[in-house]
């Protein structure tokens, strides 16, 4: 009796999904659930809402539509929201159960978290993009309603602005490291929020940790005019917030049991 033989299948061979591609489906992704549209609808909304509340509030403090204000007000929603925004672009494969189609789809995980910290970092630099258009939008608003010379300056510092650019960027990197080590929506964002509130409270409480210690281990920020030691905290506070945890969550969904 002889045994039947198949022919063995060649194995797939092909140059895998562009990761151009990847990059179009993962900001497809960014707004596809009704949590994340709506965060985003939400970024602005509440940037036209600060930038009406200002024209207001110029009437009696004028400097409120000054560029350099306008600007800081429409970026700080965003250093709250865009976070969020990259934990759920995380977090949604897991929680939604879609990390089995996507990784199949697309076996090489490494190509798939490039292409979602991408698509993060590029929709960063997007929103406040935005941010600065509409705070222009207000300023020159508020100059032509208000005579006051400080109402519609339009100077800004060089350091003002790239420190708001790079403190957006750095929350969103820090939001996306914390969801890849836990996978998980509810953990990344209390852990994102609650830690820095517990350091705060502790600086408070205790004056040589603030006078010596909460500066290098506080969520990585830049002030407007950055002085040396302050690039020194960053870097630390940027290696224990992002590369750290970046570095055991890159792991984890590399090495993890998909279902």
């Amino acid at each position: 009796m002889t045994a039947t033989t198949h022919p063995a299948v060649p194995a797939f061979s092909g140059p895998g999904i562009p990761l151009s591609r990847l990059v179009k489906v993962e900001f497809r992704k960014l707004v596809d659930t009704r949590a994340s549209f709506w965060l985003a609808a939400s970024i602005a909304i509440i940037s036209v809402i600060i930038g009406v509340v200002t024209l207001f509030v110029a009437a009696s403090s004028p400097d409120a539509t000054a560029l350099r204000n306008e600007f800081e007000m429409m970026t700080a929603p965003m250093a709250f929201l865009l976070p969020v925004m990259a934990i759920l672009l995380v977090t949604s494969e897991w929680s939604q159960r879609s990390a089995l189609a996507t990784f199949t789809m697309e076996p090489r995980r490494e190509r798939v978290i490039e292409a979602k910290l991408i698509v993060a970092i590029v929709a960063s630099i997007i929103a406040v993009v935005i941010a600065f258009v509409l705070a222009a939008v207000f300023t020159g608003i508020g100059g032509l309603i208000y005579s006051d010379p400080e109402a519609g300056s339009w100077s800004i510092s060089g350091g003002a602005l790239a420190s708001g650019v790079l403190n957006i960027l750095l929350g969103v990197l820090v939001g996306f490291a914390f969801a890849a080590l836990f996978l998980n929506t509810p953990a990344a964002i209390v852990t994102y929020f609650i830690i820095p509130m517990v350091l705060g409270i502790v600086g408070g409480l205790i004056p040589w940790t603030r006078d010596h210690l909460i500066d290098w281990i506080q969520t990585p920020t830049l002030p407007s005019d950055p002085e040396g030691a302050d690039w020194a905290h960053l870097l630390v506070s940027t290696l224990i917030w992002f590369v750290v945890p970046m570095f055991f969550g890159v792991n984890r969904i590399m090495r993890s049991e998909i279902k």
